[in-house]
């Protein structure tokens, strides 16, 4: 008997095009508060990261160091820009409906942010319960903790997971989980050096579409 493979999907910029939206969240917030030059260039290095670890990070970028008291409102911006504007991305819908075997969603985001993005996109009927965040582990991406908590809410061996990933940080992650892992550049918010980057990260396999993925995942023993 086959054994099975496990597929594990982050959620921004791979089952929702969120990142293009978040990133204008990030810009309108930080201006309101008195902070301007938090541009998409920054915010893009700080894809694959839970919030906590973004402020840090646009502060050692910038300088600006956002109020603790406000923090909420980030998600506040991002929540209606996604109700607004958030699609999933080309393809991932038919792509799960064909999908069989066990699989989850591992985020930076938010258990609310993740769960509004996938009901707003319609692909929350997908993965049920099967939700897990960054918050509900000691360290964010690029640390394993994430990969290595959904796997053993599975029930599957670190190695016989796959993780589709778009960013540098989750690709690490999931390689230090020990865990097969694509990179995903069919985002709104992918760039020349997107897929060079992921390889650099460890990546098995770079796709640019779902298709692609499809067939990667045949040859790793996946119906897809």
């Amino acid at each position: 008997m086959a054994r099975s493979r496990p597929i594990i999907f982050d959620c921004d910029g791979v089952l929702v095009d969120s990142e293009p939206l978040a990133a204008k969240a990030y810009e309108r917030v930080y201006e309101k508060h008195g902070m301007p030059g938090v541009h998409g260039g920054i915010i893009a290095q700080c894809i694959g990261m839970k919030q906590a670890d973004i402020i840090v990070k646009i502060k050692e970028l910038t300088g600006h160091q956002f109020p603790v008291a406000a923090e909420g409102d980030i998600w506040a911006e991002t929540r209606i820009l996604f109700a607004e504007e958030l699609k999933p991305t080309p393809g991932i819908a038919a792509f799960l409906e064909t999908l069989g075997g066990d699989r989850c969603v591992a985020s930076s985001s938010s258990v609310e942010r993740i769960n509004h993005s996938l009901a707003v996109t319609g692909l929350a009927r997908f993965f049920g319960d099967a939700i897990y965040s960054s918050s509900m582990v000691r360290n964010g991406k690029p640390a394993p903790d994430i990969f290595l908590f959904a796997a053993a809410k599975m029930g599957a061996n670190a190695a016989d997971c796959i993780v589709i990933e778009d960013s540098p940080f989750g690709i690490q992650g999931a390689v230090a989980a020990g865990m097969t892992a694509i990179g995903y550049t069919g985002g709104g918010h992918t760039y020349a050096e997107h897929g060079a980057r992921l390889s650099a990260a460890g990546a098995d396999f770079v796709c640019a579409d779902w298709h692609e993925i499809s067939r990667q995942l045949a040859g790793l023993g996946v119906p897809a």
